[in-house]
């Protein structure tokens, strides 16, 4: 594996552009459950921020959240907009699956970037993209009690992640700096966004059924 660049600029601003993205998510989520405003407060945190706390605590490195103030602040902000503002109607729905694509892809590069420059194997870095992009999402769904949407039927969020942080791997085997990055952004965010545009899901059972065995 070559050596591994730091995270450019441009990936640093869709990462606070993620933040803001899933803040917003989950203070909608918040607003579904008719939470009070500390409810959306901490929906949004989790939202925007669970998934890199858990990675940076497995990766034994103080949380980005609280070694930088902008994540934390731009999380709060999410909230208040949340509440302040319903999220809902033609334009909602016509903005965030965009900005939701955007910020999936640059999360899952910016936790398999991180993985490799912690000289973790490209693997479990990769995996840790995944955690990056969906952990967050998780943790407040089981906080409220549900089953996590990507643990169900739905388009392929986790499987759009995975393929961000491989593509990011396999391209810093051809280049590096910001081309590898933007390029693995490209391949998660397309993945997400194509998966949603077109119904794609991953198969709750096998597609093929096994004989049945009958007594005699």
């Amino acid at each position: 594996m070559p050596d591994v660049p730091e995270i450019p600029d441009l990936i640093g601003f869709f990462d606070l552009l993620g933040v803001l993205a899933n803040g917003l998510l989950g203070g909608a989520v918040a607003r579904r459950y008719q939470l009070d405003p500390v409810g959306f407060t901490v929906m949004a945190i989790i939202s925007a921020l669970g998934g890199g706390a858990i990675r940076d605590v497995l990766l034994d490195v103080q949380p980005v959240a609280l070694t930088d103030l902008r994540y934390l602040t731009v999380a709060l902000v999410a909230a208040a907009i949340a509440y302040l503002v319903p999220l809902e109607g033609r334009r909602w729905r016509q903005i965030f699956p965009w900005v939701d694509a955007v910020a999936l892809g640059t999360w899952a590069v910016v936790g398999t970037q991180k993985a490799l420059l912690h000289d973790i194997h490209w693997l479990p870095a990769v995996l840790l993209g995944v955690l990056t992009a969906c952990g967050g999402g998780v943790v407040r769904d089981m906080m409220l009690g549900n089953v996590p949407v990507i643990l169900q039927r739905s388009e392929l969020y986790a499987t759009a992640a995975f393929a961000g942080g491989s593509a990011l791997v396999l391209l810093h085997l051809l280049t590096s700096g910001p081309i590898a990055s933007l390029g693995a952004l490209v391949v998660g965010g397309g993945v997400c966004m194509l998966a949603r545009k077109r119904g794609w899901m991953l198969p709750t059972e096998p597609p093929w059924k096994p004989p049945r065995v009958h007594r005699r």
